[in-house]
């Protein structure tokens, strides 16, 4: 498998209509919104929240297929977040490791200002936090009940990772000091 990845250009309808198929076909058990529905996706877009100033948005491909979608946001900012969503058929396979690999080194070559890259997942999205320490990010916090389920029924911790640039640059791990506050 090569994967490569291509920037989603908003301007093309058939890019649109590849964006609300993609999101639609699939579900998405570890994001906000498990299911997407092509009304959701049309909003989005039309508020740019898939590409603009701020925000990028990449597929992964590999040849013609669509295998997953990267949405790069807050890059205005020291410390901008993303998105990563790899379709269920191909999950299991490294593509989330290659593309949070490309997606790091992408925004520090290309955004000299940010300091550091987060991202926030699910407690029980054990592959993701894997992922994540594969990639040289470390886990920054534990936000207990922070992501409520999208029916409603239950809540889970979510867990914040982060790659600081000096620590891709060298390819240390710099630790939080956790305890730092007197007795």
């Amino acid at each position: 498998m090569e994967l490569t990845y291509r920037r989603f250009d908003a301007s093309k309808a058939s890019e649109a209509d590849a964006l609300i198929a993609f999101l639609t076909a699939d579900t998405w058990p570890f994001h906000g919104e498990p299911v997407v529905t092509a009304d959701q996706v049309r909003r989005r877009l039309a508020d740019g929240r898939f590409d603009g100033d701020d925000t990028r948005t990449f597929w992964i491909t590999d040849g013609d297929d669509a295998l997953g979608l990267v949405r790069l946001m807050d890059l205005g900012d020291s410390t901008p977040v993303f998105d990563l969503r790899v379709r269920t058929r191909y999950r299991g396979r490294g593509i989330g490791g290659h593309a949070l690999a490309w997606l790091t080194a992408h925004l520090f070559a290309e955004f000299p200002g940010i300091r550091r890259i987060e991202g926030t997942t699910r407690q029980d999205n054990t592959a993701m936090r894997r992922t994540f320490r594969r990639c040289g990010y470390v886990k920054e916090a534990h936000y207990r009940n922070g992501w409520p389920a999208a029916d409603g029924t239950a809540v889970h911790d979510a867990v914040g990772y982060a790659v600081l640039r000096r620590d891709w640059v060298t390819g240390t791990t710099t630790l939080p000091v956790w305890d730092d506050e007197p007795a």
